[in-house]
């Protein structure tokens, strides 16, 4: 049996290539919903994605996934198209775990090698199985292989810095579709319902992510006390008052952005049994993540 921890995109790729050669990998996260970072979070008739807000394609292989994919082009508003999900960035990791076999809410505390493989500690009960996928942000790989396991050393050059998102809903004319400034402590503000295919009312529902440092500062904060500190910023950027605004929530990523990656799509150890892998291996870009992921199972399949 093959196990993937973490269904990110990383993971979803490394399952569906495998699935499609025949095997049955068995997806394993604590999350409630799939694709990690590629989210769109739901209130009511209000939506936002939260995390990446597009996604684009560098290489032919992930041109290829894309277009068998319910994606549309958006305009940011900048003279530049970039790709995104239908309805939601969701639709993405949903379309990508489609059949696969995923189990959700399930924490995986740790991982033990043992003569005939690996043993799998799901809250407390091992799982045997013959090869081992971690997909997990590179800090979190040590909590489950341990410190002193061979390939954690080869993780130290690795950085990923948090972002703090914010969303909002705001009944007032939208000055523009998108901000970036690198500067400012909102570096990135989205019109997120000027997305092909978002839901439209009364209110224009806006994605605003804040920089490394700002988030950095403010990371431990609850997410409460975030949408109060981060909210009149983006009424500042916007033109308007908080009496403007019908709802406000914020989010923390703390494994966001690569800042400095592996260099290399993937580790194995020397027997070919344990993979680690996801965006942190390649760069900052989702591609970079499901590159990772087929890279592995491709690995994998030629091990027969």
């Amino acid at each position: 049996m093959i196990v993937i921890i973490g269904s990110g995109m990383a993971g979803l790729a490394c399952a569906r290539r495998l699935a499609e050669a025949g095997l049955s990998p068995i997806v394993l996260d604590k999350g409630r919903c799939i694709g990690g970072r590629v989210a769109t979070r739901r209130v009511g008739d209000l939506q936002f994605d939260h995390g990446a807000q597009f996604v684009n394609a560098h290489g032919a292989g992930f041109a290829e996934v894309l277009r068998g994919l319910s994606v549309a082009g958006w305009q940011d508003g900048t003279g530049r198209t970039h790709n995104v999900g239908m309805p939601g960035m969701s639709a993405i990791p949903k379309a990508l775990g489609e059949g696969l076999d995923i189990r959700q809410g399930v924490q995986v505390t740790g991982l033990q090698q043992d003569s005939e493989g690996w043993l799998v500690q799901v809250e407390g009960v091992p799982w045997p199985a013959s090869r081992v996928v971690v997909t997990v942000p590179a800090p979190q790989v040590a909590g489950l292989l341990g410190a002193e396991h061979p390939l954690v050393p080869a993780l130290a050059p690795v950085r990923l810095a948090p972002c703090l998102t914010l969303m909002a809903a705001v009944v007032a004319p939208p000055p523009f579709i998108t901000r970036q400034d690198p500067d400012d402590p909102l570096s990135w503000i989205a019109q997120d319902s000027s997305k092909p295919g978002r839901p439209q009312g009364d209110a224009t529902q806006w994605v605003a992510q804040a920089g490394e440092a700002f988030s950095l500062a403010h990371l431990d904060k609850t997410p409460e006390v975030l949408a109060a500190l981060m909210l009149p910023l983006l009424c500042d950027r916007l033109g308007v008052t908080a009496a403007r605004v019908t709802h406000a929530a914020a989010h923390r990523w703390r494994y966001a952005r690569v800042t400095q990656a592996l260099g290399q799509p993937f580790l194995r150890s020397p027997d070919g049994t344990l993979y680690l892998g996801g965006d942190w291996c390649i760069g900052p870009r989702v591609e970079a993540a499901w590159t990772s992921g087929t890279a592995i199972a491709d690995a994998i399949l030629a091990q027969g």
